[in-house]
């Protein structure tokens, strides 16, 4: 032993397995309170993001109508071809002009839009397209769009287009989101 020092008994560093578990109990537990949080964010996040794609849709289409001259319509569509007649949008939707006014694209659509997977969207009863006219009006009655996450807790969106052509998104009403989510 050298005069003047101590004898250091090694001191050991690390943690023992019984706090390692404590950190990863910790951990899942934090993790289980946060799911549901995050699960709810991404399910109105990707409502939100459907929205924001029909109004962009439909103020584009009421633009084509105008600058054209030509009507246009915006409709359901599976295959982006053609327009299905339906009232459910979440299997994808075309744009194109329907100058025959036959609810159907002349020559192929100009834009078109794949599924939304786990949304539900529908319109109002019997209305399954949007045709606009030359002066951007939109024929026939005010079309409601619905959008809402089946099993969710309630949570729906909506997009409204009025006779004149006015576009807006707003959040649903506590009716619209019962429909939506039993599929009316």
């Amino acid at each position: 032993m050298v005069p003047g020092k101590s004898a250091s008994h090694g001191s050991q560093h690390g943690t023992s397995l019984i706090e390692q578990v404590m950190v990863l109990a910790i951990i899942g537990i934090l993790t289980g309170i946060a799911l549901p949080s995050l699960r709810h964010m991404l399910g109105r996040n990707r409502l939100q993001v459907a929205q924001s794609d029909f109004v962009a849709a439909l103020m584009h289409a009421r633009s084509t109508a105008a600058t054209s001259g030509k009507r246009t319509l915006f409709c359901p569509s599976p295959d982006g071809r053609q327009c299905s007649g339906d009232s459910r949008w979440e299997h994808g939707w075309l744009l194109a002009h329907d100058a025959d006014g036959d609810h159907q694209p002349d020559a192929g659509p100009s834009y078109t839009h794949a599924t939304y997977d786990g949304l539900r969207i529908t319109s109002s009863r019997g209305r399954h397209d949007v045709r606009f006219r030359p002066d951007g009006s939109a024929s026939g009655s005010n079309l409601t769009l619905l959008f809402c996450e089946p099993g969710s807790d309630g949570q729906a969106l909506s997009v409204v287009v009025s006779n004149p052509g006015r576009v807006r998104g707003a959040p649903a009403s506590a009716a619209q989101a019962a429909s939506c989510l039993r599929g009316d």
